[in-house]
């Protein structure tokens, strides 16, 4: 019950955050991504400031070993950078350079974001199942000949 608590209370703010910040409005989010054209700067203080809780999650995570709940915490991700790593990095940021979302937003912007917002969200749900198995089949050494 804890765990489902906490998780309300840091989803609910998590999405009112991205609210208040815009990061829910698709033409402000692609004017940040657009830097050769009519650029946005002002949603850089929103990755500024997101970097400030992670930060100090990050230093919280490395001194624990169980969350607030007791579970306990997954290992830190991998430091490396791999053809993985950027080739999901390039599809995300073009996915979200089409879109002007990404998945938080996206689901923050359910309750108003129109049939198309259904579409997108029912889409990246379909590619985060399929992912998983794609990688598996991507990850598979290749027999001799």
């Amino acid at each position: 019950m804890l765990r489902h608590l906490i998780a309300l209370i840091a989803g609910s703010l998590f999405g009112a955050g991205l609210f208040i910040s815009g990061m829910t409005d698709t033409a402000k989010v692609q004017g940040w991504l657009d830097v050769f054209g009519a650029w946005d700067p002002t949603l850089a203080f929103v990755m500024g400031g997101a970097m400030i809780p992670m930060a100090l999650a990050w230093i919280v995570r490395n001194r624990r070993t169980t969350a607030l709940t007791g579970a306990p915490l997954p290992p830190p991700a991998s430091k490396q950078i791999d053809s993985k790593l950027i080739l999901g990095s390039l599809l995300f940021g073009v996915g979200w350079g089409l879109a002007g979302l990404c998945p938080g937003p996206s689901i923050a912007s359910l309750s108003y974001g129109g049939a198309g917002l259904y579409v997108f969200v029912a889409a990246m749900l379909t590619g985060m199942i399929l992912a998983p198995a794609l990688r598996a089949r991507l990850d598979k050494p290749v027999p001799a000949e």
